[in-house]
């Protein structure tokens, strides 16, 4: 087999992306029409099974107060109310983060915030196409 052209000592090629800090840390953001792999955010995993996790302790009558609870976890009580929030969120939203196709304005500081309880409010603010 002969090649008729000589091959380039060099090739360009051209990625779209932008680095954007979220948390602390730096990430990759690709075009909106880039397939890419996607991995679940272990904070914000970890988070909604701690929440899930404390909900259920609550809810068995193991602990009667949030405030016992986080004495018991070593936590500020005000912490644990944030986080436990997040069992409010719509079931789309909760497969979405465990499957990482959650929007990157996902985070979990986003969602200690005040959200609506309503989940038709929830899929129309947060992105969770993937």
């Amino acid at each position: 087999m002969t090649l008729t052209r000589p091959i380039p000592k060099s090739i360009t090629v051209h990625v779209p992306f932008r680095i954007v800090r979220r948390g602390g840390r730096k990430e990759i953001v690709l075009p909106q029409d880039a397939p890419m792999q996607r991995r679940a955010d272990k904070t914000l995993v970890k988070a909604l099974a701690r929440a899930f996790r404390w909900k259920r302790m609550l809810d068995s009558g193991e602990f009667t107060t949030i405030a016992e609870l986080a004495a018991r976890e070593g936590i500020a009580p005000t912490y644990m109310s944030r986080v436990m929030r997040l069992t409010l969120l719509a079931p789309d939203v909760v497969e979405a983060i465990l499957d990482g196709t959650q929007g990157p304005e996902v985070t979990l500081a986003r969602l200690q915030e005040p959200f609506s309880p309503v989940w038709e409010f929830q899929l129309l603010v947060l992105d969770v196409t993937g």
